[in-house]
């Protein structure tokens, strides 16, 4: 199953509705957003449905209450959910950086206790000249979609159309990774957890459109851009 945050083309709406596609369909699912869906077991009344090609695909977790990224399966840090940007964004150089960097993880999104909503495309966005921690607390790409969890094929980073690093998507311990982040703590729906960097690359400059791939969820667009 594929879910999605989502706003039709003649309504812009800001935060959208939740979705699930099927075929070139979305299908208008009756919660809040994602984050209620999977709080509610993963039950929601369908609704209106819309062509793929009438609606644009939003970030699908809107605020979440924590952001954990996997250093090593035994070791994360946490980063900034206010970061969060959905496919197609507007990556900026932040102040002092001429190049970025991107690192490509798998995120899982916690559905109800320790359970795993689905999976989805994170991108850890870097400006090596910056000083820990603000070289990392600008972008987090995330999207396009949420998928049940399944087996993940290749990953890739696409720069401008070429392929730049590629590998496999699959091997993270999601169920040690989950013990952990939950451990004298509460996990909460909507809750991000990042798998360990499958591929990444650097040099990215502004007007560089970048896609990351991986086959089983899709593919999460960006495009740098200079800070005005």
């Amino acid at each position: 199953m594929s879910l999605c945050m989502f706003t039709p083309l003649d309504r812009a709406l800001e935060r959208g509705w939740p979705g699930r596609i099927e075929g070139n369909r979305v299908i208008h699912l009756a919660a809040q957003t994602l984050q209620a869906y999977f709080a509610g077991g993963g039950e929601a009344r369908a609704n209106a449905e819309y062509s793929l090609d009438e609606v644009r695909l939003l970030a699908p977790v809107i605020q979440p209450p924590s952001v954990r990224l996997f250093e090593a399966p035994d070791r994360f840090v946490f980063a900034n959910p206010a970061a969060l940007v959905g496919p197609g964004a507007a990556i900026r150089l932040p102040q002092g950086a001429k190049e970025l960097g991107v690192q490509l993880r798998v995120a899982a999104v916690v559905g109800r206790g320790t359970e795993i909503g689905g999976l989805t495309i994170l991108g850890d966005w870097r400006a090596a000249a910056l000083d820990a921690p603000k070289d990392r607390d600008f972008a987090l790409g995330l999207g396009p979609v949420v998928v049940s969890p399944l087996a993940l094929g290749a990953a890739s980073v696409r720069v401008n159309g070429a392929e730049r690093a590629g590998g496999p998507a699959a091997g993270f311990p999601w169920d040690k990774a989950l013990g952990l982040a939950a451990r004298n703590t509460e996990l909460r729906p909507g809750d991000l957890i990042g798998s360990t960097v499958v591929v990444a690359t650097g040099a990215l400059r502004a007007g560089d459109r970048v896609e990351l791939v991986v086959e089983g969820i899709g593919r999460l667009g960006a495009e740098v851009e200079l800070k005005p």
